[in-house]
């Protein structure tokens, strides 16, 4: 191996799914910095657009693509569209997911069916998707994206950490399945992130502050934090790594967290 290149993703294709904002978009940063030609998609058109062009004024190489996950056709037609212009589809980085907090006994059907819809299916179409590709190709590494949540709960919380359960063994058997033909499939899973999606926390501060306590670094991460796992995960760095699932969470899960007891 060498070692210098290892991390180096010159001339692969990277299709980021849920690039217009927060993880997807350090991860499309992430990506292009390596070398690769980041696809930004994302149901905000305008969003990852807006990605692809700071990627490209700043020397790197990227266009956008409107994407809906949660549809078939959306998710085919981006494909395909994305084959027909680069001919390979290298690295698949899928981030998009939705929260609905709330206890499970007061979800409605229509709430569990939005939060499934969206963090499990949408993740199920677009990898099984660009696993097709992969498949032919002989190569690829697909990186979806779990969470603490995967194996630590709290109120609220119910529907969401299934998915995110759900997206760990939908990633290891796809890596079981895929392996054989030189595909790769692994899990990020973050901690307390600072995106979109956590902004209603960040504003109530007895809230954000008793989460950075739980971790052992004592704070939040931002979501530029999260590209350098993706990197590594996107890379040859990472060429003997497959079903596995990557904590990047500040230490949350090897600590308790609650207490500190007098020792």
């Amino acid at each position: 191996m060498n070692f210098n290149a290892a991390f180096r993703l010159d001339g692969r294709i990277a299709l980021v799914a849920g690039a217009a904002s927060g993880i997807g978009q350090a991860a499309a940063n992430g990506l292009a910095a390596a070398g690769a030609f980041a696809i930004c998609a994302d149901l905000n058109a305008e969003g990852s657009a807006a990605t692809a062009s700071a990627i490209c004024a700043g020397g790197g190489k990227a266009e956008s693509l409107a994407l809906d996950v949660t549809e078939e056709s959306s998710v085919a037609s981006v494909v395909r569209d994305t084959v027909a212009r680069h001919v390979s589809i290298d690295i698949l980085v899928s981030t998009p997911a939705v929260n609905v907090r709330k206890p499970l006994l007061n979800y409605t059907a229509d709430e569990f069916d939005k939060v499934l819809r969206l963090n499990l299916k949408g993740n199920f179409l677009i990898a099984r998707e660009v696993g097709r590709v992969m498949s032919a190709q002989k190569r690829g590494s697909i990186i979806l994206l779990s969470s603490i949540r995967s194996v630590t709960v709290e109120p609220g919380q119910g529907a969401y950490a299934a998915t995110k359960a759900g997206i760990v063994q939908l990633a290891r058997a796809l890596a079981a399945e895929l392996g054989p033909v030189g595909v790769r499939v692994n899990c990020i899973a973050p901690g307390v992130v600072e995106t979109p999606l956590t902004l209603p926390i960040k504003s109530r501060p007895e809230w954000y502050n008793a989460y950075a306590a739980k971790n052992a670094l004592g704070r939040w991460a931002t979501a530029d934090e999260m590209a350098g796992p993706i990197v590594f995960l996107a890379s040859d760095a990472s060429s003997y790594v497959t079903g596995a699932v990557l904590f990047v969470d500040g230490g949350w899960t090897a600590i308790d967290g609650r207490f500190q007891p007098p020792v």
